[in-house]
């Protein structure tokens, strides 16, 4: 049996406004590939029928938006947004060298 694919991701709120908290993270995608984790929170896609979203978290049914993030860094849906787009620590290294594409600086 294959393990279960991850990817990091760029996951952000929708459900209190348009320019809601976000995070960049690993997740993890279910066999078929219709929902994800991350964080202990289970994601199912609303297949085109959500509005500024296209992930619902499967307990709280808050919205968001969940996409792979961009090498210009412009991952928020909306990039006039000004609020930060954190990166988790687990990820950061390879977010920061492979997708967006700075070499780490040694001392």
């Amino acid at each position: 049996m294959r393990p279960p694919k991850t990817r990091i991701m760029h996951i952000e709120n929708k459900s209190g406004s348009l320019n809601g908290p976000a995070r960049i993270g690993r997740v993890t995608f279910n066999r078929t590939g219709k929902s994800l984790t991350y964080l202990g929170r289970t994601f199912q896609s609303l297949k085109g029928r959500g509005f500024k979203a296209n992930y619902f978290d499967v307990e709280t049914h808050e919205e968001f938006w969940i996409s792979g993030p961009r090498k210009d860094g412009q991952d928020r849906l909306y990039a006039e947004s000004t609020r930060a787009v954190e990166v988790d620590d687990d990820v950061a290294e390879e977010y920061w060298s492979d997708i967006r594409g700075f070499a780490p600086t040694r001392a």
